[in-house]
């Protein structure tokens, strides 16, 4: 994203940008199959060294990040999507493991601090890019668009939340989330 400002102004320009996540799409499957061997990227991406894992959370990551690239520079939707999928969902993670004592009463293997902690990074991150994006002309910034990221923030740490990373990656339902209270507010 700190890219993106750098893209020329035609309509081509978001599709030249998610290039760049898009490779690793390819990249993750040809691994995830087994087609290309790179033991050191594998190693990297996976939790277990099972070059497999890569057709999971790092896949699914790559595709969102597409996904939502394709919304574009002039888009909160783009801002939003993007900020929590990277910034909310990883400082979960972090804040999770290591302060996550306290369980969430409908699904014990995510905690109230990771929650917090991934709707406020997802909010700063996206408060941060608009301020960014505003400075290069490409969005005005506002009140509305703030109350915009919170809304959109805290529904993506809501359905990160949810029971079912056993049916759907979390890197899907996190962009998923953002783009659906996305459209719906901004």
């Amino acid at each position: 994203m700190l890219f993106w400002p750098f893209f020329s102004s035609r309509p081509q320009a978001a599709v030249f940008a998610s290039f760049i996540p898009g490779i690793n799409i390819i990249r993750m499957l040809l691994m995830g199959l087994g087609i290309w061997k790179d033991n050191a990227t594998v190693k990297s991406f996976s939790r277990n060294g099972d070059y497999r894992e890569l057709l999971r959370g790092p896949f699914c990551y790559a595709c969102s990040l597409t996904i939502g690239t394709l919304y574009w520079r002039t888009s909160p939707i783009a801002i939003a999507s993007v900020c929590n999928l990277c910034a909310g969902d990883g400082v979960a993670d972090i804040v999770g493991r290591k302060f996550g004592t306290r369980k969430l009463p409908y699904n014990q293997s995510k905690s109230y601090a990771g929650s917090i902690a991934m709707a406020t990074a997802g909010f700063v991150a996206s408060l941060t890019f608009m301020l960014y994006f505003s400075f290069f002309g490409f969005m005005q910034e506002s009140w509305t668009m703030v109350l915009g990221f919170l809304v959109t923030s805290l529904a993506a740490a809501l359905v990160e939340s949810l029971p079912i990373h056993s049916i759907i990656d979390d890197n899907i339902t996190v962009v998923l989330a953002s783009i659906v209270a996305g459209e719906l507010i901004f």
